[in-house]
């Protein structure tokens, strides 16, 4: 008997060699790479355990052949899970999350994205690639026999994979109970099924909302409407129609974060102009993005549509064929010329697909500027130069219009030319966190100049302004060096929700300024943008609420199900008490579960039924 088992473990050598390697690689990748933290011994087990089955299936596919193919097929697999791992790595340093199969086929991107990948890559990430040269000489060596095919062997290899992971599938539920049903956790997820199954899993998830739309039906939507009306809130009829007849016109701030409003760096001001626009305007410090791995198209999508983005992916590659009711649409019919102003590919984000379903007259794209290695930076033209053309633009465009304004240059990696650096680098162990305060300071000083502007060319009095952040610039990953920068010994997940919040500002001339203390997000724009301009909403299907509104909840909810009121704070399952930042009894936040589960769910069943095409 032994001897037949090392003549098994013999023959199989190289095999289980190569799913060593793999596993190990997976697990110190877990530590290392992806930080992901254990509280007890059987989470630690759990990381040790699930990469096995995905590792023995994905390298298991080379029994399907024999001879040299097999052997050479063991290489190649390992390295296609090595490739896994590292594109997940790359994703996982600036979003600090994990890859989905949306994010993957949103291939227009690539092209624009290759600086801030080339960013993310190291030198020491072709330790990754040891075991690979290590297999390649065994088989260079020729110390690997030539396997002929056993006819039962891929059947005894899906059993043994079969085992495995039902094995630890119910490991994971006894540490995590429900654990497929919360897909929306994706780091749960893969600490608890590993990375490779937890693509799987994805694939899965997504083939299953993608079949909702053929399933949907039209009474589908009478369900949405019923929940919208029952939480519908009436506008502040001292504010409703205010800018009727104005301009307006939006400024979306990349990257931009509440954290450096009124603070300084070396006793200079990160964003002066903003800080002195907003004693001039409504402000609303307790405002927060709601984006997921949309990132930009995600908070477009939110403030066109008062409708949540994707948990996963983006809505603008997935869902660009939907019928919606856009904020666009809906104001163009108002008699008002709707465009976009952003110096990109028109392709980027799928936007030129996307901008059409929202009804936009017309997309000011890159090749409606003047674009040179001279007023570039990073990721295209520089703000100043942006906002400079943009003036031209308007000034052609019919009275009233809805514009709105993407600025590129605050955006990851954070590049900026030595001239315009206005203010100096934070000093941290994070390049990206020192180099975002001189691009958010160049960014400020651009807007600025952008106001001179409409002043001088007197399109100001005739108009009101929208400008918020879009998205975060830094990223979980960075917290050791944002601790440093805020005064903090360690930030909790409380502060991560906290640095959520991003600058949105209501500026119309001639108006008193004040700031709302009121717990809101980017999905409450577009209701207040259509009762400033006299626009009822409540035959409208959006999830937001107007911003002026005395009736509105002090209450919002990001992607992730964390959300936010004047009281608490809950997110990764934590209850928080806001006015003390300690962690509170679960109790106290659980009166909120149901809205946040109906927000969501809802909005998705929108997005993944098509329903808006039901709706009259």
């Amino acid at each position: 008997m032994a001897a037949k088992v090392k003549a098994v473990f013999i023959r199989l050598r190289f095999f289980l060699i190569a799913v060593f390697f793999l596993c190990l690689k997976t697990y110190v990748l877990y530590k290392l790479g992806f930080q992901i933290q254990t509280d007890n011994l059987l989470q630690e087990v759990l990381l040790l355990m699930n990469p096995i089955s995905s590792a023995v299936l994905l390298i298991g596919i080379s029994f399907l052949f024999s001879g040299r193919t097999r052997n050479l097929l063991v290489v190649i697999l390992s390295f296609v899970g090595t490739c896994i791992l590292y594109f997940n790595l790359l994703y996982f340093r600036f979003f600090n999350d994990f890859l989905t199969w949306p994010v993957l086929f949103q291939t227009s991107n690539v092209q624009d994205v290759q600086g801030s990948i080339s960013e993310l890559v190291r030198w020491g990430d072709l330790i990754l690639l040891i075991d690979i040269l290590v297999l390649l000489f065994i088989l260079i060596k020729k110390e690997v026999p030539l396997q002929l095919r056993g006819k039962r062997e891929p059947v005894l290899l899906l059993g043994v994979t079969a085992l495995l992971f039902t094995l630890n599938i119910s490991v994971a539920q006894l540490e995590r109970p429900q654990l497929l049903t919360r897909a929306f956790d994706r780091e749960m997820l893969v600490k608890n099924i590993g990375i490779m199954n937890y693509h799987l899993y994805d694939i899965y998830v997504q083939s299953h909302s993608k079949a909702q739309r053929v399933f949907a039906e039209s009474t589908d939507i009478d369900e949405v409407v019923r929940y919208r009306n029952e939480n519908y809130k009436e506008p502040n009829t001292e504010m409703f129609g205010i800018a009727e007849g104005k301009n307006v016109i939006v400024l979306s701030l990349e990257s931009l974060q509440s954290f450096v409003v009124n603070e300084t760096i070396d006793g200079e001001e990160i964003t002066p102009f903003l800080n002195q626009l907003i004693e001039e305007s409504y402000y609303f410090d307790q405002f927060y993005h709601q984006t997921a791995q949309g990132k930009t198209s995600d908070s477009e999508f939110l403030v066109a549509n008062s409708l949540f983005g994707r948990e996963s992916g983006s809505v603008f590659f997935t869902h660009a064929g939907n019928e919606y009711n856009s904020l666009p649409e809906i104001v163009s019919g108002e008699g008002y010329y709707t465009t976009v102003m952003h110096a990109n590919n028109k392709s980027f984000w799928n936007r030129d697909m996307m901008y059409l379903q929202f009804g936009y007259d017309k997309f000011y794209d890159i090749t409606s500027y003047i674009v040179n290695e001279e007023n570039s930076v990073g990721w295209g033209l520089k703000d100043l130069d942006f906002f400079e053309q943009s003036i031209d633009l308007l000034k052609t465009q019919p009275k009233p219009y809805y514009t709105k304004l993407i600025t590129l240059t605050n955006h990851f990696p954070f590049e900026l030319g030595e001239d315009d650096k206005l203010i100096n680098e934070f000093n941290s162990n994070s390049g990206t966190l020192n180099r975002y305060f001189p691009t958010v300071r160049y960014m400020d000083y651009a807007v600025e100049h952008f106001f001179e502007r409409v002043k001088e060319e007197g399109i100001y009095e005739d108009s009101i302004f929208i400008l918020y952040g879009d998205h975060y610039g830094i990223s979980e990953y960075h917290h050791k060096a944002m601790s440093l920068f805020l005064g903090k010994e360690k930030l909790t997940p409380f502060d991560h929700v906290q640095l959520q919040r991003v600058p949105m500002l209501i500026h119309i001339p001639g108006h008193e300024p004040q700031v709302s203390h009121t717990v809101s997000g980017q999905i409450d724009i577009k209701p207040t943008i259509m009762h400033l301009l006299g626009i009822d909403s409540i035959a409208d299907v959006q999830f937001g609420s107007d911003l002026f509104s005395e009736e509105r909840q002090s209450f919002t909810v990001l992607r992730d199900r964390s959300f936010i009121t004047d009281e608490v704070v809950y997110t990764k399952g934590l209850c928080y008490d806001k006015s003390s930042e300690l962690e509170t009894q679960i109790e106290n936040c659980e009166p909120y579960f149901e809205k946040v589960k109906l927000d969501l769910d809802f909005s998705d069943k929108v997005i993944y039924g098509d329903l808006l095409r039901f709706y009259q």
